[in-house]
């Protein structure tokens, strides 16, 4: 074997189109991978998570009874809006629903399955509960936002932040995304499976083909004798 040749073999070139080639034929594992992480994700979704419900309520943080120069000021607005997120949120009022709805959780629980929100930088705040019961969910929303605007009077010596909209039990659950759990199964199944093929095409350097031959050893066949035959021979 010449310097060239050597030097042939050891840089193990990818051959894309070959590569391509091995891939389609390979097409109906990468199907059958992909069907399988698709089920295994969507089943493990189906059966096993436990759906998650959301409720949201909405304050209008100043009263109704604020005057038109304070509806007028921004600045104020986007303060009081900011102030009244942390207020949401505090210890005082998180303990006081729990107290009032006579919840079996604590603090800690309660914070972590609520979000307050200030919707495209407007004056409102939505106080958004998750849990696994929707009924549950929905209280737990209503009391917040109620508990809140009490907190604000009392604190901030304004008036009571107007209540919008209450929360109404959410028909279908927020969480799990069956659809997108499975697809996701399914692309990585996919994933799996093109990336072992595609490490069996990088270590097999056996030579399988005239072209092989040519692209490895810079020789070309002269002649090539069939399995048939070659079995033959061998007896």
């Amino acid at each position: 074997m010449t310097e060239e040749q050597r030097i042939r073999m050891e840089e193990g070139q990818i051959d894309l189109i070959e590569l391509f080639h091995v891939m389609l034929r390979k097409l109906w594992l990468i199907v059958i991978c992909g069907v399988i992480g698709l089920v295994a994700f969507g089943g493990y979704t189906k059966l096993f998570v436990t759906p998650q419900y959301s409720a949201s309520s909405m304050i209008y943080i100043f009263g109704s009874t604020s005057s038109l120069s304070d509806l007028a000021n921004s600045a104020l607005g986007t303060q009081l809006t900011s102030d009244f997120q942390t207020l949401a949120q505090s210890r005082a009022v998180l303990e006081k629903v729990i107290e009032e709805l006579d919840l079996d959780m604590s603090y800690g629980e309660l914070s972590g399955s609520i979000s307050v929100t200030n919707p495209a930088s407007t004056r409102f705040l939505k106080l958004t509960v998750t849990n696994e019961d929707p009924e549950l969910a929905k209280d737990i929303s209503n009391t917040m936002a109620e508990v809140t605007s009490d907190r604000v009077a009392e604190v901030m010596n304004t008036d009571r932040p107007t209540l919008m909209e209450k929360a109404v039990t959410p028909a279908a659950p927020s969480s799990p995304n069956l659809m997108k759990n499975a697809l996701m199964g399914g692309l990585i199944g996919a994933a799996i499976a093109i990336g072992l093929i595609f490490l069996q095409f990088m270590m097999n350097d056996t030579i399988q083909s005239e072209a092989d031959v040519k692209r490895y050893l810079g020789v070309n066949v002269l002649a090539m004798l069939p399995e048939e035959k070659r079995r033959k021979v061998a007896k």
